[in-house]
């Protein structure tokens, strides 16, 4: 009888689930199935960058053009200001990073930060967002490019045309970007990290060997120019800070990343741990640069140490200016090339319209960006356009404001929360500041540098000042 009932109990069907996240017996990640990029679809697997890899990504997509740039801006500020910044702004590029990274897992459909502002306010200010994105990651190509042809110009001491030589780099970029997924830029990426610090290791050992700067008077008397606190008038200040803002900065770069990383969450741990990274390089590297050679350094930094050095370091830094030129622009062909094939067959597969769109996007994008480093030649303010124009709104205040609509419930709670809901209305305000006031001070610095021998647009002159030519 026990056994009847046995078998009776055993014989009752199970009741059907109606979890959304329970089909045909397997756990199914609901979060996952809204992703960009799908899993194991038989064509492109863009999904498989680990937190390893992700790490390796994110420290040179940061440390790029970046570093090249700092010392002057250091020069500018002084070495207390331009510490002070190099850490505020390290830690609060992280801090914006990771809200707008846990945003981003939160609506794990979104792939950018236009689909981000298109989730909360509509097609508009995504549109807006979209010009912005593509035009910054223009200007980084742009910054890059330019960065190319001066290593190029000290290393065959002005062997040709700078813009021949920039039309190189946009050859070279465009062929590097083209690589589809970020996976596989792991390795180029490791190996030209380290090209780049072997650079700047032997600018700083190269400098400390010197009896005087390079570039100061080598008989008589001469001021180094190493200052705690510089006094900067407003357009000079707000320029060096925002060269040194935007050095640091990675949020919408990055954020592409997490639809390519096998698990997304990691995002913040790799975000966090590259922030101080970053800060701890640039902080001792620019600052023990700055000490050596104070005013008379050179932007880029690498032609600091004299004639020799310079050859040696743009030699071993040229692999890492073709790199990061092309990841910048792979960033922005690859937003275009999801905006446009989402949700078709051709995304992941092997196609033609695939390949076409693929190579296409980089190669337009390759050239518009040549097309701005030879119309506005000057490293700096290159530098200072790309972080006022794009990366204020995009780095600080849009990941305020998405951190403001994740927590709305902030403004009606306790104390504690208020405080910190009004703290992130000051990271908004500080956003639109350094926007604001960052695109007076690069026109006023590019208009006065017009009036005192401004380098002609498409010129062939030398931009490494190894050979002096007429303008």
């Amino acid at each position: 009888m026990a056994a009847l009932v046995s078998e009776k109990k055993t014989a009752v069907a199970t009741p059907i689930s109606t979890s959304p996240s329970i089909r045909e017996g397997v756990l199914v990640d609901d979060a996952d199935d809204r992703e960009v990029f799908k899993k194991g679809v038989g064509g492109v697997e863009f999904r498989t960058v680990t937190w390893q890899r992700a790490t390796v990504i994110f420290v040179k997509y940061t440390v790029a053009t970046g570093i090249l740039g700092i010392p002057s801006a250091l020069n500018t500020l002084g070495a207390v200001g331009g510490g002070l910044n190099l850490v505020g702004w390290g830690a609060m590029n992280a801090y914006t990073s990771v809200i707008a990274g846990k945003f981003k897992n939160n609506h794990p459909e979104c792939h950018t930060i236009v689909d981000m502002s298109r989730l909360l306010w509509g097609n508009i200010v995504a549109e807006f967002v979209s010009a912005l994105l593509v035009l910054g990651y223009i200007l980084c190509t742009a910054s890059a490019i330019l960065g190319i042809s001066t290593a190029l110009n000290a290393v065959s001491e002005h062997g040709a045309c700078t813009a021949v030589f920039s039309f190189v780099g946009m050859v070279l970029t465009i062929m590097f970007a083209s690589i589809r997924t970020w996976s596989s830029m792991t390795w180029p990426l490791a190996v030209c990290f380290f090209c780049v610090m072997a650079a700047v290791f032997a600018v700083v050992i190269g400098a400390a060997q010197l009896k005087r700067p390079a570039a100061a008077p080598q008989t008589g008397p001469y001021e180094l120019g190493f200052v705690a606190i510089a006094y900067p008038n407003f357009a000079a200040g707000i320029t060096a800070a925002n060269a040194i803002f935007v050095s640091s900065t990675g949020c919408p770069g990055t954020i592409p990343i997490i639809s390519e990383m096998k698990k997304p969450t990691d995002f913040t741990k790799v975000t966090v741990t590259v922030g101080c990274i970053i800060t701890v390089i640039y902080l001792t590297l620019s600052m023990t640069m700055y000490a050596y050679v104070g005013q008379w350094i050179a932007s880029p930094s690498l032609g600091s140490a004299g004639p020799l050095i310079k050859k040696v370091a743009y030699g071993v830094a040229l692999p890492i200016l073709v790199v990061s030129a092309g990841l910048f622009n792979h960033v922005s062909a690859k937003y275009i090339f999801v905006r446009v094939l989402r949700n078709t067959k051709h995304l992941q597969s092997n196609s033609i319209t695939h390949w076409a769109t693929w190579l296409g996007l980089n190669t337009i994008l390759g050239i518009f960006a040549y097309v701005f480093a030879e119309a506005v030649p000057v490293f700096n303010y290159l530098l200072a356009l790309l972080a006022c124009v794009c990366f204020a709104p995009m780095s600080i205040i849009l990941p305020a404001l998405f951190w403001m609509a994740d927590h709305k419930h902030y403004r009606e709670g306790s104390t504690k929360e208020k405080i910190i809901y009004v703290a992130h209305i000051g990271i908004l305000l500080l956003g639109t500041f350094m926007c604001i006031g960052g695109i007076y001070g690069a026109a006023d610095s590019i208009a006065k540098a017009s009036t005192s021998g401004f380098s002609r647009v498409f010129s062939c002159a030398d931009n490494s000042n190894t050979i002096i030519s007429q303008q």
